[in-house]
C-alpha cells in the first residue's frame, strides 16, 4: 500500500522552469533512494537524476548544470528542479523509490508519473 504521488508537472514555454516533487506515503521505515526517469514518446525511459539516503545526488550526464534534486527526509519526499527548459524535455516524468518498510523488507515502487510539456 505504499504509493508514491508526483506533482508539479505541466506547460511551460523554453527556458522557463518547474520543480517536481515526488511523495511516498504507507508503511515506510526509511527511503535508499529515489531516483526520477522519463520517458519521450517514441523513446525508451531513462534516467535523469538519483538521490541517496544520504542526500548524494547526481543528475544525467546529458544534463548537467540544468537540473537538481533534492529530498526531504521527514517528509519522503524529493524534489526535481529543472531549470532552461527545453523542447525535448517534454516527457512524462516517473520517480521511483527503493525503500525498506517498516518489516525492513527492501521495496520498490514507481509513481504514476506526472507530464511535462515544454512548448511556446
Amino acid at each position: 500500500q505504499v504509493q508514491l504521488v508526483e506533482s508539479g508537472g505541466g506547460l511551460v514555454q523554453p527556458g522557463g522552469s518547474l520543480r517536481l516533487s515526488c511523495a511516498a506515503s504507507g508503511c515506510i521505515f526509511s527511503i535508499n533512494a529515489m531516483g526520477w526517469y522519463r520517458q519521450a514518446p517514441g523513446k525508451q525511459r531513462e534516467l535523469v537524476a538519483n538521490i541517496t539516503s544520504g542526500g548524494s545526488g547526481n543528475d544525467a550526464d546529458s544534463e548537467q548544470g540544468r537540473y537538481a534534486i533534492s529530498r526531504d527526509n521527514a517528509k519522503n519526499t524529493v524534489y526535481f528542479q529543472m531549470n532552461s527548459l527545453k523542447l525535448d524535455d517534454t516527457a512524462v516524468y516517473s520517480c521511483k523509490a527503493e525503500f525498506d518498510n517498516v518489516w525492513l523488507a527492501p521495496l520498490v515502487r514507481w509513481g504514476p508519473g506526472t507530464q511535462v510539456n515544454v512548448s511556446s
